[in-house]
């Protein structure tokens, strides 16, 4: 079961680092198969503002662009993306930056045009549509969110993060979700365990009680029990 850090944190203050959690859980006999960080071999990239667009005085097919990182004056970036325009925010890979599949990033020219950096694409910064929205399209990652220019990109779309892979015992089906393991890790680094939120909306206008009705004789052997009706 693969257990994202940020996840547990929301019922439970992990103050210790991810190993050092992991040697814990082993130690009370959860083996963790993995430790996987999203946010691997991306350096040096962080989201940038376009500013303006121009077309390339000696090739029809490429831009360029000056992009706001957060520093003293814009960045000229030249371009062959046709699904940028000016004012989006996407991922700025600056020279010096390395990228996962292992390109660095160095300054260049295109056409006799300076180029500092690289716009990046999802599939560049291997994530996946399902990591971030947008991360699949074919051409540079927009970023949604309104995001101080300059920001690491990795914070940014969430990527910087470490996640647990957990090998769960069948002896152990308490432990089968986030809020089983962080009862656990609660108790390892002696911390309170923050209650769960268990309030739903049902969505239908109709009354649940005209369809079923659920009596618990004994909250002590059966502390909550969950009925759902669906019709039609």
């Amino acid at each position: 079961m693969k257990l994202p850090i940020s996840w547990l944190k929301e019922y439970v203050d992990v103050d210790i680092s991810t190993q050092k959690l992991a040697d814990k859980l082993l130690n009370c006999g959860f083996e963790v198969e993995e430790i996987i960080y999203k946010g691997k071999n991306i350096e040096n990239v962080v989201a940038a503002k376009i500013v303006s667009i121009e077309k390339h005085p000696n090739a029809d097919k490429l831009l360029i662009c000056q992009a706001d990182t957060g520093a003293d004056k814009p960045i000229q970036i030249v371009t062959g993306a046709n699904n940028i325009k000016a004012g989006d925010t996407v991922p700025l890979a600056l020279c010096g930056a390395k990228l996962p599949d292992g390109t660095k990033i160095k300054e260049g020219k295109l056409r006799g045009v300076s180029s500092y950096g690289m716009f990046c694409s999802g599939r560049e910064l291997c994530i996946e549509e399902i990591d971030y929205e947008g991360a699949g399209v074919d051409g540079i990652l927009i970023i949604k969110e309104n995001v101080k220019s300059g920001s690491d990109i990795k914070q940014v779309l969430g990527i910087d993060e470490y996640i647990l892979d957990i090998s769960i015992t069948a002896n152990r089906p308490d432990c089968q979700s986030v809020y089983g393991i962080a009862r656990e890790i609660a108790a390892l680094l002696n911390k309170p365990l923050k209650p769960l939120n268990l309030h739903y909306q049902e969505e239908s206008d109709s009354n649940i009680d005209n369809y079923i009705d659920v009596e618990v004789k004994s909250t002590k052997l059966c502390p909550r029990y969950i009925a759902r009706c669906v019709n039609n």
